[in-house]
């Protein structure tokens, strides 16, 4: 199973790639298959309606996820990457005034936005904690077409024949989006990358690089894809470091990374800089995607909306602050911590609802330590510790938004999680990579304390933060 450096890295919208992503992909998915259906039925068995429902986390978190707002806008063949937030809002206030959907391919077909929906409270799917079923019905509310999909973390989204497929396989994490293609550098374990590395002489960078281009891509646009991975990236912190306001969902959560940003910047040339400004500076740009994040903005997958903003922090705080301009090397820097990304995603998991946060921040902290030791001239030893290490200091992590919301405790756990990539970048660079743990048995032990984790601290929000909240 191979999985691309486009796949860990999706350009998106905000707050959940898992809750609202996932569910906005899967609607869209079930439409293709209902003019597929549509094309074949006679005139007595055509779809009149469509009815969803939510299950698992879907259903505790998806208020506060937008998860609702996602399976609208899908039905009305709405897709991540394309949608325009500002649009968004105009097309959910006339479905919910005509009640009737108008996709391509098929007839118009009635679809009540608060009574088709449904929060199934009850008991999860049983294959996985996101789970979601939709139902094509006649004019008698007969089913004439039902399936069920699950939303597996980073965007990805597997039907019940998919998921099946890939536990017969032995990978609980899902399958690529991509058709399976011949690699030369198959590494589906850190031991075997590191083996490939030795044997052939290469970087994880440049072995990861091979197998993208044996996918039919060209230098030129893996680079130029890249690149706007890259842009995209700091075009978020841009735009988080100049909003001002509240954040969207009732708690109240004021925007910071403006502010901090702006006394950042006036202390830049004094000398009233704290020692630890470094930790700072890589807070600030971590809050800053992640605030967006919060209000529904445009984000990278990295490898989750959730923890969108760790990687991208660490990858400005070299560019920034490490002298890190090499164009070359923020490529490097993303390949390298993509591979890393693969690796958990293939043998564990990056869902919070599946293995709580330590499969989102803790894989985004492990693969962010992973890129800048690339990038700072690491060798492939080195650069396996750096992510383990970054890996191993989330084990345990819980997912316990409050109110459902991508915000408390989410977005500082980012600014942490970029500050702990950092740091784990450092030991491993100072070390010859031979060390302790290897990310192989690490990556093994987050699943397993995922698994024996309480649900009600895996994105249900029903323990830990999640209600221990301030009275007002």
């Amino acid at each position: 199973m191979f999985i691309s450096v486009f796949e860990i890295f999706k350009h998106g919208i905000g707050p959940s790639s898992s809750h609202t992503m996932g569910p906005m992909v899967a609607a869209s998915r079930f439409l293709a298959e209902l003019r597929t259906y549509s094309a074949s039925a006679g005139d007595d068995d055509k779809p009149a309606a469509i009815q969803v429902s939510l299950h698992g986390s879907l259903a505790f978190t998806g208020k506060g996820h937008a998860t609702d707002r996602a399976v609208w806008l899908g039905l009305l063949g709405q897709e991540p990457e394309t949608l325009d937030p500002d649009e968004a809002e105009a097309l959910i206030a006339r479905l919910h005034e005509s009640k009737q959907l108008h996709v391509d391919g098929l007839p118009p077909i009635r679809f009540d936005p608060e009574g088709d929906l449904v929060f199934d409270y009850g008991p999860p799917l049983e294959r996985h904690a996101n789970g979601m079923i939709f139902r094509a019905v006649d004019d008698a509310g007969s089913p004439l077409l039902v399936s069920s999909y699950y939303s597996v973390g980073g965007g990805f989204v597997l039907s019940e024949t998919e998921f099946d497929a890939q536990e017969e396989e032995g990978s609980p994490a899902g399958p690529s989006d991509q058709p399976e293609v011949k690699v030369p550098y198959p590494f589906l374990s850190s031991d075997e990358m590191l083996a490939m590395g030795q044997a052939s002489g290469l970087s994880i960078a440049a072995m990861k690089r091979a197998n993208e281009k044996a996918r039919g891509t060209s230098e030129e646009e893996l680079d130029e894809r890249l690149d706007a991975i890259a842009d995209a990236m700091n075009g978020c912190i841009q735009r988080g470091l100049t909003e001002t306001g509240i954040l969207p969902g009732g708690l109240k959560v004021r925007r910071r990374a403006r502010d901090i940003h702006e006394k950042l910047e006036a202390e830049r040339f004094t000398n009233q800089q704290m020692p630890h400004v470094a930790n700072e500076w890589l807070s600030v740009y971590a809050m800053a995607v992640n605030e967006e994040n919060a209000a529904g903005g445009r984000v990278v997958t990295a490898p989750t909306n959730g923890a969108a903003g760790t990687l991208p922090a660490v990858l400005r705080y070299w560019q920034d602050h490490c002298g890190g301009l090499s164009v070359k090397l923020h490529r490097d820097f993303l390949l390298t911590a993509a591979a890393i990304g693969g690796i958990i995603k293939a043998n564990a998991s990056i869902s919070g609802a599946e293995v709580g946060c330590q499969g989102e921040v803790g894989s985004a902290a492990a693969m962010a330590a992973a890129g800048l030791c690339a990038a700072l001239g690491g060798t492939n030893a080195q650069i396996e510790n750096a992510a383990e290490i970054a890996l191993e200091h989330h084990l345990g992590m819980t997912c316990d938004p409050a109110g459902g919301l991508v915000q408390v405790p989410c977005i500082e756990r980012n600014a942490l999680g970029a500050i702990k990539a950092v740091s784990a970048a450092a030991l491993a660079l100072r070390g010859d990579g031979t060390h302790f743990m290897p990310l192989d048995n690490c990556i093994r032990v987050m699943l397993q304390t995922g698994r024996d984790m309480n649900d009600s601290y895996k994105e249900t929000s029903r323990g830990g933060i999640a209600v221990n909240l301030p009275e007002c």
